[in-house]
C-alpha cells in the first residue's frame, strides 16, 4: 500500500511494506493529536506522534493509564483481567512485580551474558555465511534472540522453535505469515481470553502448566525457576501471562532491531566500512533500535479530561503512545530518516525511556545488536540484498521478516 501521507493506522495493510512514515511525518507536523475513527470491531482512538508528547504521557501514569489494556483492541473488564501481565498495571501493583523481575534484566546480570552472546553470534555467523545466498532474518537475525531466550528462561534449547513459533503466532495475530487465525480476517472471539487473541496461547499456557506443576524441567539460573521458587512470585494464571510476554516480546522485538541493522547494511554499504573502523560500536545499537522501534505503539487509557494543542482527550479515550513516530521526530532528531552510527545523544522512544514500563530488556537487546554485528562485519567483505524485504502486516509490531542477501566473506 503506497503512503501518501493518509494512511488508515487502524490498518494492519497500512505497515505491509514497512512503517508508513510519510503519514506520521504529515501528523507530526498538521495534527500531531489526531483522532482516528474506529471500525465495527474496534473504537476510535487518539495518536500522540511527536516525541515531546508521547515522553509527556509516558511519565505520566495517572492520567495516561495502562490499567485498561495496552494494545489498541477493546477488551472486556473480563478479557482484559484474563490476559493483563504487569505490562497492563499502574503503581503500585506495576512496582511490585517489576521489583522482582528486574534483577534479571538489570545491566550486571546482563554483562555477564557477554561471553556467551559472542560464542553463539559467531556460530550463528559461520553457519548463515557458509553459503553465498541466505535469509538473513532466519539465519541471523532470528537466531541469538531466540537462543538467549533459552537461556534467559531456563528452558531446554530443544523446545525453543517451537515457543518462538508460538511467539510468533501471538505477537504476529495479523499476519498471515505467522497465523492461520488472522485477527482482523476471522472471528477470534473463541479465544478471547487468551492473549492476542491467539489459538498459540492456549498451547502456551498448557507449557506454563507444566512448569508450575514441576512437570518440565528448567535450569536452576533461569528466570523462570527463579520465579517458582519465590513465595512472592507471580502463580497461576498471572505466571501464565507472563510466560507468554517472555516469549513473544523477549524474542521478536530484539530479532526485529537485529533485522533493521541487517536490512540498512545491506542497502548502504558504507555501513559496514563504519562499523569495521570500530569507532562506533558504542553508540551504533541505539541507532539501530531507534531507526527499528520495533513496539511501534503502546495504548493508555485517559482518566480524566485533557487538553493537548486545542484538542480535548475525553476521560476513559484510548490514546496511542506512537514510539516509532517519535524516534523519528524532526525536531529531535538531526537527519532522522538517516542511520547515522555516532549520534548521541540519542533520545529515542523505542524502549518506552522515561517511564515506568521501559522495557525490561533494553540493555540484553542492546548487547545482542552490537555483538552480533561485531562478528558479522568482521567476517564479510560485501552484503547486499538481492530482492526487497518483506515487512510484518501488523500497526503494533513491525520489523523486517525476510531479507535475501548475497555475502562475499573476508579473505
Amino acid at each position: 500500500m503506497h503512503d501518501d501521507g493518509f494512511l488508515n493506522l487502524l490498518d494492519h495493510d497500512s505497515f505491509s511494506h514497512g512503517v508508513p512514515h510519510a503519514t506520521f511525518a504529515r501528523l507530526r507536523k498538521e495534527d500531531p493529536v489526531s483522532w482516528n475513527d474506529g471500525d465495527e470491531d474496534t473504537r476510535g482512538f487518539w495518536s500522540l506522534t511527536r516525541h515531546a508528547d508521547i515522553a509527556l504521557a509516558n511519565k505520566d501514569s495517572q492520567v495516561f493509564s495502562s490499567a485498561q489494556g495496552i494494545r489498541l483492541e477493546d477488551q472486556s473488564h473480563e478479557e482484559y483481567l484474563a490476559r493483563r501481565t504487569f505490562q497492563e498495571t499502574d503503581k503500585p501493583e506495576h512496582s511490585v512485580v517489576r521489583r522482582t523481575v528486574n534483577p534479571s534484566f538489570a545491566m550486571p546480570t546482563v554483562a555477564r551474558f557477554e561471553a556467551l552472546i559472542r560464542e553463539l553470534a559467531s556460530d550463528i555467523c559461520d553457519k548463515a555465511l557458509a553459503v553465498d545466498e541466505f535469509d538473513a532474518v532466519d539465519g541471523i537475525a532470528k537466531q541469538l534472540p531466540m537462543m538467549m531466550l533459552g537461556r534467559i528462561l531456563g528452558v531446554p534449547d530443544e523446545d525453543l522453535d517451537w515457543l518462538v513459533e508460538k511467539g510468533d503466532a501471538l505477537i504476529g495475530n495479523s499476519d498471515p505469515d505467522f497465523t492461520d487465525h488472522v485477527v482482523d480476517k476471522m472471528d477470534t472471539s473463541a479465544y478471547r481470553m487468551m492473549p492476542f487473541r491467539s489459538p498459540a496461547g492456549v498451547e502456551l499456557y498448557d507449557y506454563a502448566e507444566d512448569l508450575l506443576r514441576n512437570r518440565r524441567a528448567v535450569a536452576e539460573e533461569g528466570i523462570l525457576a527463579k520465579m517458582l521458587r519465590d513465595e512472592n512470585g507471580l502463580k497461576g494464571l498471572d505466571f501464565k501471562n507472563f510466560f507468554c510476554l517472555l516469549v513473544a516480546a523477549g524474542n521478536d522485538t530484539t530479532r526485529y532491531s537485529i533485522a533493521m541493522a541487517l536490512n540498512l547494511l545491506a542497502h548502504k554499504p558504507e555501513l559496514i566500512a563504519q562499523l569495521k573502523s570500530g569507532q562506533y560500536w558504542d553508540t551504533c545499537a541505539d541507532e539501530f533500535v531507534r531507526l527499528a522501534s520495533p513496539t511501534m505503539h503502546f495504548r493508555r487509557t485517559a482518566t480524566q479530561d485533557v487538553e493537548l494543542h486545542g484538542k480535548t482527550i475525553r476521560e476513559g479515550d484510548k490514546v496511542l503512545l506512537w514510539f516509532v513516530s517519535g524516534s523519528r521526530d524532526e525536531t529531535v532528531f538531526e537527519n532522522p530518516h538517516d542511520c547515522e552510527l555516532g549520534r548521541s545523544p540519542n533520545r529515542h522512544l523505542a524502549f518506552g525511556q522515561g517511564g515506568m514500563h521501559v522495557c525490561l530488556g533494553r540493555h540484553l537487546a542492546k548487547l545482542e545488536v552490537r555483538i552480533v554485528l561485531e562478528e558479522l562485519v568482521k567476517r564479510i567483505d560485501t552484503f547486499e540484498a538481492i530482492e526487497a524485504p518483506a515487512w510484518t502486516r501488523s500497526n503494533f509490531i513491525c520489523g523486517v521478516k525476510k531479507l535475501r542477501v548475497r555475502a562475499t566473506r573476508a579473505a
